[in-house]
């Protein structure tokens, strides 16, 4: 099983620092798990053009072919401006329409105050299903208050980040054994 999680954003640490501490328990505890974390503050991309991802060289390669060859996508994202980061945007932009076609999708959010708890609701799960994906229904909000010194310190956090990566290791078997079975009921 292929995991990618993606840090979408050049700024800031606390989204970094959540998917960080994501891989970790992902291999920890699912270490037979192919795990990839996508940070963007390490990755330069080029802005979408319009071309097929392939076309694409560099690291803008790499970012959508490792999301392209994934079963799982675990998307963490700041709040900026009440709305998602642009460079997030555009690394959606680089990719197909039905990018996100039988992948399981979970969604990490961080932000300020409490104030933007719908941003991934108004924002980041329409771009999602627009592309196919398959949401993990529910997503993780976390804010400024929950992180201390490059960590997350309050445990309801954690517990609910273990959750979701429960939930989407459990979707992704789960949709994998129906549409095994969908495609072995076709006679051709």
């Amino acid at each position: 099983m292929k995991i990618t999680l993606l840090s979408g954003s050049v700024v800031g640490t606390k989204t970094q620092t959540t998917m960080t501490i994501m891989q970790k328990k992902i291999q920890e505890q699912y270490p037979e798990a192919s795990v990839t974390l996508l940070d963007l503050k390490q990755l330069t991309l080029q802005f979408s053009d319009g071309r097929n991802y392939l076309d694409y060289t560099d690291d803008t390669r790499f970012v959508t072919t490792t999301l392209m060859d994934s079963d799982i996508i675990l998307i963490g994202s700041p709040t900026f401006q009440a709305s998602i980061p642009g460079t997030l945007k555009n690394v959606f932009d680089l990719l197909p329409q039905s990018a996100f076609e039988n992948k399981v999708v979970g969604l990490v959010m961080t932000a300020g105050s409490a104030k933007h708890f719908l941003v991934a609701e108004m924002h980041l799960k329409p771009i999602i299903h627009y592309m196919k994906g398959n949401l993990v229904s529910n997503y993780v909000f976390i804010e400024e208050r929950d992180f201390h010194q490059a960590t997350i310190v309050n445990d309801d956090v954690l517990l609910r980040l273990d959750k979701l990566i429960e939930d989407a290791i459990v979707l992704t078997k789960a949709y994998k054994q129906v549409w095994a079975e969908q495609e072995a009921s076709y006679d051709f």
